[in-house]
């Protein structure tokens, strides 16, 4: 494989997410199998360091990694907003179909609205994790 073939593919997914120069990232449920290819993409992208969990900074964009059996998803979900920015986008990441620890399209459509967000598109994000954008009701 290609190595910068990988890293431009990385980087245009990152573009996919809707991140540009100076967006701020915040970041749920880092673990060791996050796609660390994807977050130094972002990091790229942005040119900034994604936050963590504990940074209370307004953002642009949250990242949540979440696997089944992981707690509340409705839970994780609000907390996931706490500092995201009016306009801004919550994507949960979750293995894709198939692989372990695998989380049904039908629990984020069920966790969504709950937590006030709505599902408006999913993408493949890498080899193992599917990304799905969360964005809250818009108020008419």
């Amino acid at each position: 494989m290609n190595p910068q073939g990988s890293a431009a593919n990385e980087l245009s997914l990152a573009e996919e997410l809707g991140l540009s120069p100076e967006s701020l990232v915040q970041e749920f449920g880092y673990d060791e199998d996050v796609d660390f290819d994807l977050r130094d993409a972002i990091e790229e992208r942005t040119g900034e360091e994604i936050l963590t969990e504990e940074d209370h900074e307004v953002v642009d964009a949250v990242l949540v990694w979440w696997r089944e059996g992981d707690g509340d998803l409705v839970d994780m979900l609000v907390d996931a907003q706490a500092t995201l920015d009016e306009g801004g986008v919550v994507w949960l990441l979750t293995p894709k179909k198939g692989r372990d620890l695998h989380v049904s399209a039908a629990d984020i459509a069920a966790a969504a609205p709950t937590a006030g967000l709505h599902v408006t598109r999913t993408a493949g994000v890498s080899e193992d994790w599917t990304a799905t954008r969360l964005v809250g009701r818009r108020a008419n």
